[in-house]
């Protein structure tokens, strides 16, 4: 009985989720995802025969006289996009002080974009990563999909707590053939990513979105606590009274961050940077908008 009641929990949690964000691509995100992404995509790419309804300014008169018969340009705006969503589910949060709120608002944002997508006709996949893949779903359209991934970012618990977005890049050039619209989560708490990072955005067009919580930026000075390695994954003790500790810990926290704005920046990628209690929704926007 009890797995019943779980599902039926789960169900109606990502029916929430699905709500809400909705309501948000429906209202807010449809028009500029497409025009953010779709808009600069007007490259020529192939002809096809003339169909009825097609707009005669498109008919390409060299092929069409060539082959005496009506030929239409076709550019990518007519071919669908894929969105790939990335989602860091490491552990990489020191002590999770709000590690559920954390993940809710990387959900919410995930199924706002999804929704964008398949509104616009597009495919969406989505990849878990630590250190290794730990789930992916190859990109596929419609809304049964989407709640499907939905559900797994609702209900995945991860075997890994090592995090490693070179890794996770490199194995994306590797699953995905076309040009896509990607989308990497996480806190980036990592470096190293560089070189992955450039050559997956020469092929493909790629977001990183940092969620952070203000609270993690510094250590609280609370005396002794254990916490966990994020190499060796065994639990250590920190004392957090010395100010030695606590400078060490805001230092490694601050490169990082250093390292994210730099890396996207050289590598032509775009950037979004959200604390948790701030409107993912107004960020979002004004980066569309920006582009």
């Amino acid at each position: 009985m009890m797995g019943n009641m779980d599902t039926k929990e789960l169900l109606k949690k990502v029916r929430k989720i699905e709500i809400k964000t909705r309501r948000l691509s429906d209202n807010l995100f449809g028009g500029e995802y497409h025009s953010a992404f779709k808009g600069r995509g007007m490259t020529f790419s192939e002809v096809r025969n003339y169909q009825f309804g097609d707009d005669v300014r498109s008919i390409d008169w060299n092929v069409t006289a060539r082959y005496n018969e009506p030929f239409v340009k076709v550019f990518e705006e007519e071919r669908e996009l894929t969105l790939m969503l990335m989602i860091d589910v490491s552990g990489s949060e020191y002590f999770g002080t709000q590690s559920t709120f954390k993940k809710n608002i990387l959900i919410e944002i995930a199924a706002t974009l999804a929704f964008s997508a398949i509104q616009n006709n597009d495919k969406v996949g989505l990849m878990l990563f630590t250190d290794q893949i730990e789930l992916y779903i190859p990109p596929k359209k419609g809304r049964m999909h989407v709640l499907r991934i939905i559900r797994e970012l609702l209900e995945f618990k991860p075997q890994n707590h090592k995090t490693d977005i070179s890794f996770a890049l490199k194995s994306l050039t590797n699953m995905l053939k076309k040009k896509a619209i990607v989308f990497v989560m996480s806190d980036f708490m990592d470096d190293n990513y560089e070189n992955s990072l450039k050559i997956v955005s020469q092929k493909h067009d790629v977001t990183g979105i940092r969620i952070y919580d203000e609270r993690e930026e510094e250590l609280p000075n609370v005396g002794l606590i254990q916490a966990r390695d994020a190499e060796t994954n065994k639990r250590v003790w920190i004392n957090t009274s010395l100010i030695k500790t606590r400078q060490k810990y805001k230092n490694n926290y601050q490169d990082r961050v250093k390292y994210f704005n730099r890396t996207f920046n050289i590598s032509g990628a775009g950037r979004i940077s959200s604390k948790v209690e701030e409107s993912y929704v107004k960020k979002l926007l004004n980066y569309f908008k920006a582009r």
